[in-house]
């Protein structure tokens, strides 16, 4: 028989499959948000509900040639965390003391996002270079961990 996933890889695994529905020419990311282990909402990156996707229009970050973690205003896209937030919202499901699982570690303005809607913890599977959002994240008292699927391992970053 095979080994039963852990919630962690359970979830992860789902932001990944969530992922898979980004319109995003940069950056697929996928975010599932969970409270005692059941599903509020998903979340991936992308334009705005009738809005032109970059993969139809190109992107705007890369015609304005801006590097990674800079500008994250500048961009014709909606964050998966922002979506799944958003998603919750719409479907009447409280966020606070959810637990979020993301493909990648949360810009600032995400960080900022995660901390209002009072959600406690936030599993990664790969990490962003945004010191604001972990300064953020630290004083607000958020768990980040970092885990890794293919060894399972799962390591606290704030």
């Amino acid at each position: 028989m095979d080994k039963r996933p852990s919630w962690q890889q359970y979830f992860m695994e789902m932001a990944f499959l969530v992922s898979r529905r980004s319109t995003c020419l940069r950056r697929k990311v996928g975010t599932v948000l969970v409270r005692d282990n059941q599903i509020l909402s998903t979340g991936y990156n992308g334009s705005p509900k009738g809005i032109a996707h970059c993969a139809e229009v190109g992107c705007l970050r890369e015609q304005m040639k801006l590097p990674a973690g800079s500008n994250h205003e500048l961009c014709r896209g909606v964050h998966a965390e922002q979506n799944a937030i958003i998603q919750a919202g719409l479907n009447g499901s409280s966020t606070r003391g959810a637990t979020l699982y993301c493909t990648h570690q949360p810009c600032s303005i995400c960080a900022r996002l995660i901390i209002n809607a009072e959600i406690k913890t936030i599993y990664v599977a790969s990490t962003y270079p945004d010191s604001l959002a972990e300064k953020l994240l630290s004083e607000a008292g958020i768990e980040v961990h970092f885990y890794d699927l293919e060894s399972e391992k799962l390591e606290r970053l704030i």
